[in-house]
């Protein structure tokens, strides 16, 4: 006769069968990987269908798997550490960092194999590498089957790296996922759901129907159970497998005679299986086994023998005793560790604790296991459970396990600790220190959050020092991240305002300076310029401060026209040796990365593009090594995008600036970030004459007015000007660079490279306003001519040659065509060469135009090239 618990699985042929075709496919020469997730209510079996898949594979496939647990939903990638475990703890330290190379770092404190830095790590640099380690595992263990249980228990991270990896095309693994319908709560939810979308198959299980029960009774009990017994098992269990199992258990151990004279006695045994029957069958195994499962209970999974041991306050002998009982009782399963039978169980053990008894125990849980050396993170879940009680140490312990949650890149389990700790309440002077680290943590995943918190901690006593001014300055930062950076200039200089003169106030001075250049619209901009100038004049950059100044001294010059060279030399003295000092680089946690950002823009308008492309590809690099491969990678790319924009290449600009905008969609539309790559995209396409391409571009990600509070490179309003003009729309197109140059003249912010409105305006206004477009003409040429550079002349020359014509615009095409050629701009070359042609009826420029356009991926401007060659017909 059959074990209640080894019986098959009935009614279930058309839910395996995606499970074959999937192993199948996986086993095939093509390798293909997929996403397979059964749902359904508790008890229908979702494990045993796991269970089955893991037989479809033996043999052929590795199969690793994890289950969810409800008490460890708080701990942060318990899940994926458990999936992983069988490939990282068979090996040395040395291989597991063979295994996982470069990515070492940013994802072995997650998966617990390295110790966490000091630094917070990007969530989703974590997530990026877990893609990158199980793709490498896949290629070691193929054909690799990952088996995901109870994920509506997961941990949020792990279903976080989960939903994302399954979006990715062609994953070379095979998941298979079941959770429990109705259970999810929060981001769970939302997790599921995105997982479902990704799925090759969603299937649904339902409940047993009698007949399927009758064969599960006759397979348990004996082929002589009736028909009347059997009906009655399936209405007292309702088709639920489960629970099935569980009562024909408890029919074999009461020895009660499968027919229909013992069917009134389901009822009662039914009730034994769930609930508080379950609760009272525990009961009756004695008051020491109920508190050991109690232990267990709290423990929640890996249940450890010592442990347990240790919270039901038993010696060794004793709990193994009580275990080898749960273990008999079907209560518990294994050995050491031990795991409950069935999450149902778990849940009805767990909520049986009294609710004193349950927070004493989560107390006694987590010093035994910041005893047992695991750390503040293993406690922290326990130490969540606790009920507040002004506990200094208690405070700590969260503070710490924060902070490692933060190293491992879990700022969400890290917030949930520090808010834990408010409520405690810390001591008055530790308060404002909470607060402070709350606002730290949400500051890459909630900068309106991270406002809200550091504006609490500054306003309570203890935080002093450079404490207060790094609280200041982070305020600043998601303010600005907040789209509110005159806000965030203004906390910079009040703050400024009571600190004393030394480095720290230099750093409250420049980040006022940092976040009032950058916003778009500002009340004195010639008045902070000077300022600025004043501040920054005969600075030699000893120390990061004055590097910091000279860097937005630099760029504010830049935004003004002022002279190139000028600009270069102050840009050169904020470097040390050729490049970014220590503390001012790309990851420097007391400036962040927008002064080095700034400093390469500044290089990049003054016609020094290596320069420009040398930092942001260092930009590139350190966010990749670092594993910020959030809104910080997306940056990067776009600034690396925007130096092949100027360059001339187009289609690697494009192809940059579209991994950009790709990057930051993951982070959130709507942000600085994402106005700058859609523009500096829509410029780009543009430039390579695809104008439906850049309409759908300026579409997709609202690309209009409003625009954001900071900045955007290039000019916004130029960059949308110049759309309408290529659209057609050129009533439309006056009145935006109209508006633009009335704002920046205001601001003092005469740079036509940065911000092109004046020259494309004057073409708008050629025909219609004539002595208008005369007046933009001169403002063009002076500006160029101040600020120096061979692009800004050239592009100046060639603007004005649209008002001309015969030889005199020949002759400002050819001077355009000079200046150009020498700047490292092919694609304003290749412009103003194809111009000049046309106007010289010159064939071998117009080759040579041509050929410029297209090494520029210039599209338009190759078809406007042979166009001219068709149809002027013989050239000179």
């Amino acid at each position: 006769m059959a074990r209640p618990d080894t019986v098959p699985l009935l009614e279930r042929e058309s839910a395996i069968a995606p499970a074959a075709e999937a192993v199948e496919a996986l086993c095939g020469e093509e390798a293909a990987g997929g996403l397979l997730i059964y749902s359904g209510e508790a008890g229908l079996g979702k494990t045993a269908m796991l269970d089955a898949v893991r037989e479809l594979a033996a043999g052929r496939c590795t199969v690793w798997s994890t289950r969810g647990g409800e008490a460890l939903t708080s701990v942060p990638f318990h899940s994926v550490r458990q999936l992983l475990q069988p490939a990282l703890t068979v090996r040395t330290p040395e291989q597991c960092g063979d295994l996982l190379g470069d990515r070492y770092d940013i994802v072995g404190p997650a998966l617990g194999i390295a110790p966490p830095s000091a630094q917070h790590t990007d969530p989703q640099g974590v997530r990026d590498s877990l893609d990158a380690v199980v793709a490498r595992l896949a290629a070691v263990y193929h054909p690799l089957v990952l088996v995901v249980d109870d994920a509506h228990w997961c941990d949020l991270e792990t279903l976080a790296w989960l939903a994302a990896f399954a979006q990715r095309p062609g994953f070379p693994v095979l998941i298979v996922l079941a959770y429990r319908t109705g259970e999810a709560v929060g981001d769970t939810v939302e997790y599921l759901r995105r997982l479902e979308s990704a799925a090759a198959q969603c299937v649904s299980l339902r409940a047993l129907t009698p007949d399927a029960i009758a064969r599960l009774s006759r397979t348990a009990l004996g082929e002589h159970a009736d028909d009347p017994f059997c009906r009655e098992v399936w209405a007292v269990t309702g088709g639920n497998a489960y629970e099935t199992v569980e009562l024909l258990a408890r029919v074999r151990d009461d020895a009660l005679d499968p027919v229909e004279d013992s069917a009134g006695a389901l009822r009662a045994l039914g009730a034994s299986a769930r609930g508080s029957g379950l609760i009272a069958r525990l009961e009756d195994l004695g008051t020491a086994a109920t508190r050991f499962a109690w232990a267990a209970g709290i423990l929640g999974t890996d249940i450890s023998l010592r442990l347990a041991a240790s919270l039901a306050g038993m010696p060794p002998a004793e709990a193994a005793e009580c275990a080898e009982r749960l273990r008999a009782a079907r209560i518990l399963t294994g050995t050491d560790p031990m795991e409950f039978v069935h999450p149902l169980i778990a849940g009805a053990v767990y909520r049986a604790v009294p609710a004193a008894t349950r927070t004493a125990m989560h107390g006694r849980a987590a010093w035994a296991v910041t005893m047992a050396g695991r750390g503040a993170a293993a406690a922290a879940r326990h130490l969540l459970q606790v009920h507040p009680d002004d506990d200094p140490e208690l405070v700590q312990q969260l503070r710490e396990a924060a902070a490692e949650h933060l190293a491992v890149g879990a700022p969400d389990a890290a917030r949930r600790c520090l808010e834990r700790a408010l409520t405690e309440p810390p001591l008055p002077t530790v308060r404002a220190h909470v607060l402070y680290e709350l606002g730290c943590a949400t500051l890459l995943t909630s900068p309106a959050t991270t406002v809200g918190h550091l504006r609490a901690a500054l306003a309570q006593p203890g935080l002093d020092g450079d404490v207060r001014v790094d609280a200041v300055f982070r305020l600043s930062q998601a303010l600005t991240h907040n789209n509110q950076p005159r806000e965030a200039s203004q906390v910079a200089a009040a703050e400024a305002e009571r600190t004393e003169p030394g480095p720290a106030r230099r750093r409250l001075q420049s980040a006022h300076f940092l976040w009032e250049g950058v916003q778009a619209v500002e009340e004195d901009g010639p008045g902070r310029s000077r300022r600025l100038a004043a501040m920054a004049d005969g600075l030699s950059g000893a120390d990061d401060s004055e590097r910091i100044l000279l860097i937005l001294r630099a760029f504010d010059a830049t935004a003004r026209g002022e002279s190139a060279e000028e600009i270069v030399e102050i840009c050169d003295r904020a470097l040390v040796n050729g490049g970014l000092a220590p503390g001012t680089g790309w990851t420097s946690a007391e400036w962040g990365f927008e002064p080095a950002a700034l400093l390469g823009l500044s290089y990049a308008f003054a016609d020094r593009l290596d320069r420009a492309e040398s930092l942001f590809a260092g930009a590139l690099r350190s966010f990749r090594t670092a594993g910020w491969s959030g809104g910080h990678l997306s940056f990067a790319n776009a600034l690396i995008g925007y130096v092949q924009r100027r360059r001339g290449r187009l289609v690697e600009a494009e192809n940059y600036l579209r991994e950009s905008l790709r990057l930051a969609e993951r982070v959130g539309n709507g942000m600085p970030l994402n106005w700058d790559a859609a523009c500096m995209l829509i410029d780009t396409l543009l430039a390579r004459g695809r104008v439906d391409a850049a309409v759908e571009v300026a579409d997709r990600y609202g690309f209009a007015p409003p625009y954001p509070a900071p900045i955007v490179i290039p000019d916004a309003p130029s960059v949308r000007g110049r759309l309408l003009l290529a659209q057609g729309r050129t009533k439309e197109a006056v009145a935006e660079l109209e508006s633009a140059g009335e704002i920046l003249k205001v601001r003092g912010r005469h740079n036509g490279i940065m911000a092109p409105w004046a020259g494309d305006l004057v073409r708008a206004l050629a025909v219609e306003d004539r002595p208008r477009a005369v007046e933009l003409v001169a403002y063009v040429r002076d500006r160029a001519e101040r600020f120096g550079t061979d692009t800004a002349i050239g592009e100046a020359l060639r603007i004005a040659a649209v008002l001309e014509t015969g030889q005199r615009a020949v002759e400002l095409l050819g001077g355009a065509v000079a200046y150009l050629e020498a700047s490292p701009c092919a694609y304003e070359h290749a412009l103003a060469r194809v111009e000049f042609a046309i106007a010289a009826r010159s064939g071998p420029d117009l080759q040579r135009g041509l050929a410029l356009a297209d090494a520029c991926g210039a599209d338009g401007l190759v078809a406007r090239a042979r166009w001219a060659a068709e149809s002027a017909g013989p050239l000179g």
